[in-house]
Order: C-alpha cells, then sequence, then structure tokens
C-alpha cells in the first residue's frame, strides 16, 4: 500500500509510518553514521600522531561528517526526488570515507580499517536499498 504525500508523490506506507514516527533518527543508516563520525573524530587522534596522518585525517573528518549531515539535510526536502539526490551526496561521502580509510592503511590497523569499512559498506547497502524503494513509488 502507498500513501499520497504533498509534493512527494506516493511512497510506500511502511516507509511513510517509518520515517514520520521516528524522523531521519529511525532511519537504520543515520544511527550507523554518526556511529562512524564518533569512531572517525577518534581515528583521528591516531592519525594526528603522524605528519602524514593530519592530511588524511582532515580529508576523513569531512567526508565521514558529511554523511550524516546530507541525510539530516535531505530529509527536511519536501520531494522524494530531492531526498534521494541528498541520499546520493551520502553515498559519495561514504565512499569517500572508504578511500580514506584505506589509503591510511600504514597509520591505522588493518583490523581498525576493516572495521570501518564493514560499517561503511553497511551505510552504504542500506542507503542504496532506501534509494531503490524510493524509486519505485
Amino acid at each position: 500500500m502507498n500513501v499520497n504525500v504533498k509534493g512527494s508523490g506516493f511512497i510506500p506506507l511502511f516507509l511513510f509510518l517509518h520515517m514520520s514516527n521516528y524522523g531521519f533518527e529511525g532511519l537504520g543508516f543515520y544511527p550507523a553514521s554518526m556511529k562512524l563520525w564518533d569512531l572517525c573524530r577518534q581515528d583521528s587522534e591516531t592519525l594526528c600522531k603522524d605528519y602524514r596522518g593530519k592530511e588524511i585525517s582532515a580529508q576523513l573528518i569531512r567526508s565521514a561528517g558529511s554523511i550524516p549531515a546530507n541525510i539530516e539535510e535531505g530529509y527536511g526536502r519536501i520531494s522524494a526526488k530531492e531526498y534521494i539526490r541528498y541520499l546520493t551526496y551520502t553515498l559519495g561521502s561514504a565512499r569517500e570515507s572508504r578511500g580514506w580509510y584505506k589509503k591510511s592503511n600504514r597509520l591505522l590497523s588493518a583490523r581498525l580499517i576493516k572495521e570501518r569499512i564493514n560499517l561503511i559498506a553497511q551505510i552504504i547497502g542500506k542507503v542504496h536499498k532506501t534509494i531503490r524503494t524510493l524509486k519505485k513509488k
């Protein structure tokens, strides 16, 4: 069953109820993006101990911080089309963060990098699923 949302057209009922009851904080990928942000800030302390890691840290802070920021900004958009655009930005920031973690392979442990990349992969997967659901409407 679909619900007609003014300015957004029809969206699946389950998504409408989920979004209206919890806001963006109830979306599965938002808490994960905030967790990544917190972990990234912790990782930056290690990265900044090495002069080469300072630039990686700065880029990582920007890209990881953009993930929840784009979710927050996109959620407030009127149309599903605009929301999808911001979720696409979210994907770009997540992929960039993944790249910066890969580039930090001489400064952070392989285990830590693998954990962060796995978390990013979860975020990417959930955002892709949401985009596909919104496009089906």
